[in-house]
């Protein structure tokens, strides 16, 4: 099979060209780490894949999505470039990535579990900052490519993917170093109530590769469906890194995002069911961090 994978040298585009790779796939990949701008490619390649892994954004974490909303605008022209690509050189079927930050933000202000039906592309709602707005416009165009043109379009909205080599702007790597380092006091940004949905990215890559051998072409969301604080996820990583809890303190000042995001699972328990609990990801993560930095593991 011939896979175009565009920011394959990011988290998830790494996770999917190693599981691809393992089944033998060939791979072409994207990245602006290696000096490459997707949307050149999309301009000058008239080149047809079996499959298009549609990855690259510029996303970084909370303090890029808010502290620099023009910058992660550039996704707009990003997804646009690749689906109008897309459209005219005919690719078969294109996995694109939106976001669970697609859906409104007045659902997710108290406990709710967010379903695909809660975007509607006729009436939309407000998402999460330009990020959020980008990715739903990604999915306005898949939806336009898919009864336009008659691209087999396969949407995902992850929710908190997590996993060993994530980068340290997202929280969960960054738990899991503070908790490594003996730090402190043990930082959390905000109050720490904020709830999140983690998912580790072997269930994502799984999951979206099962949707397309499927043909399940209707959004998706990828979480676990188990709502967790920040603040219980700092009381697991002592518990499971049998380490004492510190002293917790929390950065008021830092930029947290939505009070409530939690996946309604029902649509992806249809065709798949996460293997990887919160727990085993936690103490996968803290055994990595330890094999690569032993000097910090307590006496």
């Amino acid at each position: 099979m011939d896979v175009l994978i565009t920011g394959d040298e990011g988290f998830v585009g790494r996770q999917f060209r190693r599981r691809l790779e393992t089944g033998g796939a060939d791979i072409t990949g994207v990245d602006f780490k290696r000096g490459q701008d997707c949307r050149d490619f999309f301009r000058q390649s008239r080149r047809r894949f079996d499959l298009v892994i549609h990855l690259a954004a510029i996303v970084g974490g909370r303090e890029t999505i808010e502290g620099n909303p023009i910058s992660v605008a550039t996704d707009l022209s990003i997804d646009a470039e690749m689906f109008n690509w897309a459209v005219a050189t005919g690719q078969p079927r294109i996995v694109y990535f939106s976001s669970s930050a697609a859906y409104p933000v007045h659902l997710q202000r108290q406990p709710y579990q967010l379903r695909e039906s809660d975007i509607d592309l006729d009436d939309v709602r407000n998402p999460d900052f330009t990020y959020g707005w980008a990715k739903l416009t990604g999915e306005l165009l898949a939806d336009y490519a898919r009864r336009q043109a008659g691209v087999e379009v396969y949407v995902f909205r992850p929710f908190s993917g997590y996993g060993e080599d994530q980068d340290l702007s997202y929280p969960f790597p960054s738990f899991i170093k503070r908790i490594v380092d003996e730090s402190d006091p043990f930082e959390i940004w905000g109050d720490g109530n904020q709830v999140r949905d983690f998912i580790h990215i072997e269930d994502v890559v799984d999951a979206s590769l099962a949707a397309v051998e499927r043909g399940i072409q209707e959004p998706v969301n990828l979480g676990w469906g188990r709502p967790t604080s920040f603040n219980e996820l700092a009381q697991l990583c002592f518990e499971l890194a049998g380490a004492s809890p510190k002293p917790i303190k929390h950065l008021t000042d830092k930029p947290t995002g939505v009070n409530h995001r939690c996946s309604d699972n029902s649509r992806l328990l249809t065709f798949y069911r996460p293997r990887i609990p919160l727990e085993e990801g936690i103490q996968r993560a803290i055994e990595q961090a330890r094999r690569s930095h032993p000097a910090t593991v307590a006496d």
